[in-house]
């Protein structure tokens, strides 16, 4: 499940949802291991035969200035204003990167499936945007790894066990209402 309708700002953070950097490739190349996916803008061939490709590379949270954080996915990336020339040899195959929206939508998702909603400037180590709406009473932003519920009287989205329950029993229920709310109409 994903928080969709309220949300706070916090300051710290970029808003997943309305960045207007991010666009989906087609073509981005599969990352190694230890390497950074790519997408390709142009292939060159060079006058020995090589054939060399102008890449933008992809950073993974803990490549950014300032690392992960706990709200950053296992299959995150930032896209980057960093070109940079490889061989075409070098490319070990295809990888689609999405909108975090259109990521959320995916009915089935493959380890070549990532998504992006941060842009980072690499020169200036800056994320854009800088601000991202939090949920929960953690006060984290969203994290597509991480199950939330939506309560059906606030309409804030929640952690189970931020307040005080498992995805299983939230799961066995009808209706969600958090601890505030049930409070609230206990009075």
């Amino acid at each position: 499940m994903r928080p969709n309708r309220t949300r706070r700002s916090h300051a710290s953070h970029s808003d997943p949802y309305f960045s207007n950097d991010v666009r989906p490739f087609t073509f981005p190349t599969r990352p190694a291991p230890n390497s950074p996916p790519r997408r390709i803008s142009e292939i060159v061939k060079e006058p020995n035969g090589e054939e060399q490709c102008h890449v933008l590379r992809y950073y993974r949270p803990e490549e950014a200035r300032g690392g992960r954080k706990a709200f950053h996915g296992d299959k995150e990336l930032f896209t980057s204003d960093h070109y940079d020339w490889v061989a075409k040899s070098s490319i070990n195959g295809h990888c689609s990167v999405h909108k975090l929206r259109e990521y959320q939508q995916l009915t089935e998702r493959t380890d070549n499936d990532y998504y992006a909603r941060f842009s980072y400037k690499a020169s200036k180590g800056e994320l854009k945007p800088v601000k991202v709406p939090v949920y929960c009473t953690c006060e984290m932003p969203y994290n597509p790894d991480l199950f939330m519920v939506e309560c059906e009287s606030c309409e804030d989205w929640y952690h189970p066990q931020c307040v005080g329950t498992t995805k299983k029993q939230v799961e066995k229920l009808a209706h969600f209402v958090c601890p505030s709310c049930e409070k609230k109409a206990q009075q």
